[in-house]
């Protein structure tokens, strides 16, 4: 198969080209303002099972359900009356953007979508073109990230060519992804908000309007990017509190992931996340740069912890999922 990548800037082209073969039962990767996605009809269960094989993803790992509006929501999940008022105002304050709620599914969504679940997470995403796509497209579209099964996820079109080439036939290039990291996912149950997955809506924003519970990464998982490992380089990462104190082994080339100004110089390549050690800033250059040190031939990378508070929690798990040491 041939993998095409087109301009998101070529007028109507881009989103014609991925309608087309989105209503033709194709998996096509899309920008999101999260991460890029690999995204099929949702409600087709052939065209769901191109995405777990272009991405090797295995069946037990469910698949988030795009939206193309809110009022969509009503033909894929089921939102109980207790929970309902709560849904609203965060809906109201988050949506259209980088948060995803798990409910009750409806029979239209099948097992495989949802790993065969008696939930479905859904997102509606606020990247513009994306959003004309999918309402162009006119119903829901299964899309996670547009990479192999527990790789770091793409932020750009090249990074996406780099895993999918020739697997998929159309990326559609709207530049770089603005959150660098994947939506934060909730369930609203036993009368809290339960973080299942952390991302750039954080859990003190979600503290405003009610008790929180985080839930731990899961070797059974319940929504998406929750198992323990994932987001890894192919390169061993080491997850530390400060580069400092950490001595490369002799006759090893390491690279850092830094968050402080870099104090010594026995780092092979360096990258520092944020030289104004802005979290947000570190968020959207995270997988860029865990690339960038995947592909410099290195033994070892070692990264260094953010500070563990609002995304730099999100930031923090991504690290410690992506550490084999």
């Amino acid at each position: 198969m041939k993998t095409d990548i087109v301009s998101a800037g070529t007028g109507g082209e881009a989103v014609r080209r991925a309608v087309e073969l989105l209503r033709g039962g194709e998996a096509v990767a899309l920008p999101t303002e999260t991460v890029y996605g690999l995204a099929a009809d949702a409600l087709r269960e052939e065209a769901v099972l191109k995405i777990f094989r272009a991405k090797s993803r295995p069946q037990f790992d469910p698949l988030i359900v795009h939206l193309p509006d809110p009022e969509a929501i009503g033909r894929v999940a089921i939102i109980d009356k207790a929970v309902m008022s709560l849904f609203e105002r965060l809906g109201k304050e988050f949506w259209p953007g980088p948060l995803t709620f798990v409910f009750p599914r409806r029979a239209a969504i099948s097992d495989l979508v949802t790993a065969g679940l008696n939930t479905v997470a859904v997102r509606l995403s606020s990247h513009p073109v994306f959003s004309e796509i999918i309402r162009t497209f006119g119903g829901p579209l299964a899309a996670p990230s547009a990479n192999q099964f527990g790789r770091i996820s793409p932020t750009t079109a090249a990074h996406v060519r780099e895993e999918l080439d020739g697997l998929v036939p159309l990326i559609v290039d709207a530049g770089p992804t603005t959150h660098g990291l994947e939506s934060t996912i909730i369930a609203l149950r036993n009368g809290r908000i339960e973080i299942l997955r952390r991302g750039p809506v954080a859990e003190e924003q979600l503290a405003e309007f009610g008790e929180i519970a985080v839930i731990e990464p899961s070797s059974h998982p319940e929504a998406p990017g929750q198992l323990a490992s994932h987001y890894a380089p192919r390169t061993p990462l080491v997850l530390v509190d400060e580069a400092a104190t950490f001595i490369c082994p002799a006759g090893k080339r390491c690279g850092l992931l830094a968050w402080n100004r870099p104090e010594q110089d026995e780092f092979a390549e360096v990258r520092r996340l944020s030289k104004r050690q802005d979290v947000a800033e570190a968020a959207t250059n995270l997988f860029r740069y865990l690339r960038e040190l995947d592909g410099q031939s290195l033994h070892l990378i070692v990264a260094e912890k953010v500070p563990d508070r609002g995304l730099g929690a999100a930031i923090n798990d991504r690290l410690r999922r992506a550490s084999t040491i």
